[in-house]
C-alpha cells in the first residue's frame, strides 16, 4: 500500500494557483461590460474582498460570486422515458437504482428527476466555450442559449455527433462536486461549432447561466464569512465635483456657442443637451454605477459633440460668404460637413474600441461611456440639430434674408 501526500510548497503553490484563477474568475463575472468597476482584490492568504458599487440586489450578486458552476456536455448511454431515442432501456436504468451501473457510466438525474446514465467520456467542457448568449426559445416558452465552440470542441461535436444521431445528449452542470443534468435532448443531426442549449425556465436563468459558462469555473469553492453595505460617503465628494464639472462646462459651453453663433448656436445647445440625456440613458438601461472615469467619458463626449455642430456652423458661414442663398447654405453646410464628422468619428471609435478590448477596471469602463457619447453624438449633432433648423426655416422658403448665425 502506497501513501501520498502533498509537501506544504506544494499545497500553497496550488492554493496560490486557485486564488489567482478565482480573483480573475470573479471580475470576469461582475464586471463583462466593464461598468460596474468592481473593487476584487486579495486579503491574506485565502480571502478575496469584494466592493460592488452601486449594487441593488446583494442576493442575486451572492448567488453569482459563489457558483463553482462549470460545464460539461456527454453522451447519454442508457434513459427509460424517451422509446424513440437509441439506448431506451428501462431495465439498465432499473439496475443503476440498485447500484449495478456499466463500467464508463455514472447514473445522474435532471432538473425534474429523471435517472440518467451518462458517459464519462466528455465530449467538449466550458473551457471550449468561444461564446454563450441567451434568447427566448424558438418553440415557445421558456429559454435557450446559443453555443459557439472553439476548432478543439467543435472537431470532438462533430465526431461525437456523427456517429450519435438519435443519441440524447446530456448538458450538465458541475457545481460544488454535485453533477446535475440540465437537459438532455436527442441529436438530430451532425453538429460542430454551433448550436443551441434548450431547457432554461426563462430568459433570467438562461442570462445568469451563459454568464457563469462565459466567465469560466472558480478553481476552488468559497464561501462568503463577511457582508456589509456601506454608504457612498468616501466617494462622494469626488463625484459631486465631477458632476460639477460637467455641468460648469455644459453651461460654459452653452454661452459661447450662443453668443458666438446666435440662434444656431441655440439650437447647438439644444441638440447637446438632447446628446446628454441619449447618453445617460443609455448608460441607465446598461445599470452602470457613476463612477469618476464615466464622468470624465462624458465631459469628453460633451466636448466632441459640440466640436461637430462648430463644424456644420462654419461650414453654413462659408456658403453664406459664398453668396449661396440662406436655405442652400444651411442645406450645402449640413451635406459638406455630414462627411467630415463621420470620419472623425469612425477614428476616435476605433480609439474607443482598443480602450475596450485591451483596458481593464475604470479604462474599461471609460471606453463604453466614450464608445456611447460619440454614438450619440453623431446622431444629434447631425439629425436632432438640422431637424430643429428645418423646424424653424423650413417653411419660410421665400421670406428667409439672412440667418441668425452671427455671420460676418
Amino acid at each position: 500500500m502506497l501513501t501520498a501526500t502533498l509537501s506544504p510548497q506544494a499545497k500553497n503553490q496550488i492554493q496560490e494557483f486557485a486564488l489567482k484563477q478565482n480573483l480573475l474568475t470573479l471580475h470576469n463575472r461582475i464586471n463583462e461590460l466593464g461598468v460596474a468597476e468592481p473593487i476584487v482584490q486579495q486579503q491574506g492568504l485565502d480571502r478575496i474582498v469584494v466592493q460592488l458599487p452601486g449594487v441593488q440586489d446583494t442576493a442575486k450578486a451572492k448567488e453569482i460570486l459563489g457558483r463553482t458552476a462549470a460545464l460539461e456536455v456527454r453522451m447519454v448511454t442508457g434513459h427509460g422515458t424517451r422509446s424513440d431515442a437509441r439506448n431506451y432501456d428501462p431495465r439498465k436504468i432499473e439496475d443503476a437504482l440498485k447500484g449495478i451501473i456499466p463500467a464508463g457510466s455514472e447514473l445522474l438525474y435532471s432538473r425534474i428527476q429523471e435517472p440518467l446514465l451518462v458517459s464519462k467520456r466528455v465530449v467538449f467542457s466550458g473551457e471550449n466555450l468561444v461564446s454563450a448568449s441567451p434568447k427566448p426559445s424558438q418553440q415557445g416558452g421558456g429559454a435557450e442559449i446559443a453555443v459557439s465552440l472553439d476548432s478543439k470542441g467543435a472537431g470532438s461535436m462533430k465526431l461525437t455527433t456523427r456517429d450519435g444521431i438519435n443519441r440524447r445528449m446530456a448538458v450538465i452542470l458541475v457545481e460544488k462536486g454535485k453533477k446535475e443534468v440540465l437537459t438532455a435532448p436527442t441529436v438530430q443531426a451532425e453538429l460542430s461549432s454551433k448550436f443551441v442549449i434548450t431547457g432554461m425556465e426563462n430568459l433570467s436563468e438562461a442570462s445568469d447561466l451563459s454568464l457563469l459558462m462565459r466567465a469560466g469555473a472558480l478553481a476552488a469553492p468559497m464561501e462568503i464569512i463577511e457582508e456589509r453595505t456601506v454608504g457612498p460617503s468616501m466617494g462622494e465628494e469626488n463625484i459631486q465635483s465631477g458632476v460639477n464639472s460637467t455641468l460648469w462646462g455644459f453651461a460654459a459651453i452653452a454661452l459661447m456657442m450662443m453668443f458666438y453663433y446666435m440662434l444656431f448656436g441655440a439650437v447647438s445647445v439644444t441638440a447637446l443637451a438632447i446628446n446628454l440625456l441619449l447618453l445617460v440613458a443609455l448608460l441607465s438601461m446598461l445599470q452602470a454605477t457613476l463612477t469618476l472615469p464615466g464622468l470624465a467619458a462624458i465631459a469628453l463626449a460633451l466636448g466632441m459633440a459640440i466640436d461637430a455642430n462648430v463644424l456644420i456652423n462654419e461650414r453654413i458661414r462659408e456658403e453664406l460668404r459664398d453668396g449661396n442663398t440662406p436655405q442652400a447654405s444651411i442645406r450645402i453646410g449640413y451635406d459638406k460637413a455630414f462627411g467630415t464628422i463621420i470620419d472623425s468619428n469612425i477614428t476616435t471609435l476605433i480609439a474607443g474600441a482598443a480602450l475596450f478590448m485591451f483596458g481593464t477596471g475604470p479604462i474599461k469602463g471609460f471606453a463604453v461611456v466614450h464608445v456611447l457619447g460619440i454614438l450619440t453624438s453623431m446622431f444629434s449633432a447631425v439629425m436632432v440639430s438640422r431637424g430643429i433648423v428645418n423646424l424653424i426655416y423650413g417653411y419660410r422658403h421665400n421670406k428667409i434674408n439672412k440667418l441668425s448665425i452671427g455671420q460676418d
